[in-house]
Parts: C-alpha cells; sequence; structure tokens
C-alpha cells in the first residue's frame, strides 16, 4: 500500500565525478544545495552575484560573469549612508564605494574563473516577478528594503523569460567546456508576500518557459525539485517554522534523490563519507588535552588523509 506520491529525478546518464566542479547560482535553495555540496568535499562555487530570484537578473548576472565586466561607482547608488549594487544582494552593501565595489569585483572575477573550468551549472530561479527602479529605469535584482514608491512590480512575460534563459545557456555554453551540463530548478519555496494565487502563476510562468527552452537543447536538464517538494513532501512537517522554506529533513532527501540521479558510484562514496567527518569536525570538547579527545582527532585525521587521496583538490580546508 502505498501513502504518498513519489517524483523521482530522472538517472542521468553523464554522472557528476569526485573531481567535477560544480557553479550554481539563483535563490536561497540554490545556497543549501551548495552548501550540501561543499560539505560533501566537491568542488562548488555558489552566487557570486549573492542571492538573486528572477531568470532576467540571473541572465545579467551570467552575462557580467562571461564578459569579466566589472563594476564601477556609476553602477552603484548610494542609500541609507551605504553604496548598494541593485544587481546584487544586500550582504555586498557598505558604508564605502570602494569596499562595495572590492567585494562585488572580487566575487566577479572568481565566478568568471570558476566558469571556465567548471563542468556543471545549476541554474535555481524563485520567481517571475521583477521589480523596476523608477529613478533609474533599470530593473533589478534585489530592492534592499528601498521604500517601495521607488519601485514598480510587475510580472515578466513569457517572451522576457524565454530570452533570459535562452541567453544564460548560450553565455553559459561560449564560456563554460564544450560538455558542461546546465540543470535548471524552480524553486520550492513559496513567495507568500506576493500572493498565494500570484505565486502560484508566477512558478508556473518560469516552469513553462523552462521547459520550452530546454526543448531544443542540448546538456540541458530540469530538475524537478518544485514538483518535489509540492507533491511527494507535501505536509508541513517538512518545512521550517515559517511554513515556507524547506526543512534540513527537506533538503537533504531531495538532495539525496538528486546523487541518486546524477552522482556516480564513487562521487556518492566519497560524499557519504565526507558528510561523517564533517559531522565530527564539528565535535567540540573542553580538554582539547584529554587523551580521548587525541585519539578521536588522530582518527579523524586519518580518514581525512584517506580522503584526500582519491582527489587532487584540497579537502577540509579551514574555510569548511
Amino acid at each position: 500500500m502505498k501513502f504518498r506520491t513519489e517524483v523521482d529525478i530522472q538517472k542521468s546518464e553523464k554522472k557528476i565525478e569526485v573531481e567535477d566542479s560544480l557553479f550554481s547560482i539563483g535563490s536561497c535553495f540554490a545556497a543549501e544545495m551548495s552548501d550540501l555540496l561543499m560539505q560533501g568535499q566537491l568542488q562548488s562555487f555558489n552566487n557570486p552575484f549573492g542571492t538573486i530570484f528572477n531568470p532576467f537578473s540571473i541572465n545579467n548576472a551570467v552575462k557580467r560573469l562571461h564578459d569579466a565586466d566589472s563594476y564601477e561607482e556609476d553602477d552603484l547608488i548610494a542609500f541609507n549612508d551605504e553604496f548598494i549594487s541593485l544587481d546584487h544582494h544586500s550582504s555586498f552593501d557598505t558604508r564605502y564605494v570602494h569596499q562595495t565595489l572590492n567585494k562585488i569585483n572580487a566575487e566577479l572575477e572568481k565566478g568568471n574563473s570558476f566558469l571556465q573550468t567548471t563542468n556543471w551549472v545549476i541554474i535555481t530561479y524563485g520567481t517571475s516577478f521583477i521589480y523596476e527602479f523608477l529613478p533609474k529605469g533599470k530593473l533589478v535584482a534585489n530592492c534592499h528594503k528601498i521604500p517601495q514608491k521607488f519601485f514598480e512590480k510587475r510580472l515578466l512575460s513569457h517572451q522576457e523569460l524565454t530570452d533570459s534563459i535562452y541567453n544564460t545557456i548560450l553565455n553559459l555554453k561560449d564560456i563554460c567546456k564544450d560538455d558542461v551540463q546546465i540543470l535548471f530548478t524552480v524553486s520550492p519555496v513559496r513567495h507568500t508576500k506576493d500572493g498565494m494565487i500570484e505565486n502560484q502563476l508566477s512558478k508556473s510562468k518560469l516552469i513553462m518557459a523552462v521547459h520550452e527552452v530546454l526543448s531544443d537543447m542540448e546538456n540541458c536538464h530540469y530538475l524537478p525539485i518544485y514538483e518535489m517538494m509540492m507533491d511527494d513532501l507535501r505536509d508541513y512537517r517538512f518545512y521550517k517554522e515559517d511554513m515556507i522554506h524547506p526543512n534540513a529533513q527537506a533538503v537533504n532527501y531531495i538532495f539525496e534523490k538528486f546523487g541518486e540521479a546524477y552522482f556516480s558510484a564513487e562521487t556518492k562514496d566519497f560524499i557519504k563519507e565526507n558528510f561523517k567527518i564533517y559531522k565530527a569536525l564539528e565535535h567540540r570538547t573542553t580538554d582539547e588535552k584529554s587523551p580521548k579527545y587525541i585519539e578521536f582527532r588522530e582518527k579523524l585525521n586519518q580518514k581525512i588523509e584517506a580522503q584526500q587521496k582519491k582527489v587532487k583538490h584540497r579537502i577540509f580546508t579551514t574555510d569548511d
């Protein structure tokens, strides 16, 4: 007897190997998936523009990364004693123009370099809604809590959506390796502030546009992440307290399904062992000179060394 309807991800003929690089861009769900890839010690780079949601802004970001088109002072605005890029998440905002530009351009340079060698790109769209900053007549990625009177909100048209997705693919295929695989997802996070009906319309437009563009594209795939959350995991026990964002159990389940479809056997084993090591590294003690703790760390270091021998890139660095 079945008590739920499962949504499976179609198994990929091309697998993600332990030495592959993965670039991700888009919504906050993209960041959660990227975090798991990094915990698994795969080479991963996420959101050089910070969290962004709509296809137009994501295409703009990919174009800037492709062109290595650095930002200058004229690209910023000043608000509330901070210098801001409307193309970026608010995490880039600072009180000094040179600091904002340095943060933005450092990530842009790293993103451009990473894309040139990446094997996989994961794009997660969150919404079809976009805001126009009226003083500049500019479509923006983030409003940075600037008063609403300075913006006009609207849905991107179907043509704008498909053009943005198509141009994103063209730029990625140009800068990345010849056989780069591009995976598209729609975020399962509901944008309830738009309204429940409006959110469903927004997500539907995204799904329709992605499927239309991908029907004529090679090495481009759709991952039914939104469908998994809405159907397979349609229970509020899989959500955080805000009843909007998937909780850790849901994210891990989706990641596992993704891995079953896309990871090679070697990659699955590599990530599984690294997850155990990562969890063990979180262990803290009040007595680092305790013989038991010293023995624990020595065994852990031996496991890390064994894992390191399987790959050329550095794993479990201090950044992890």
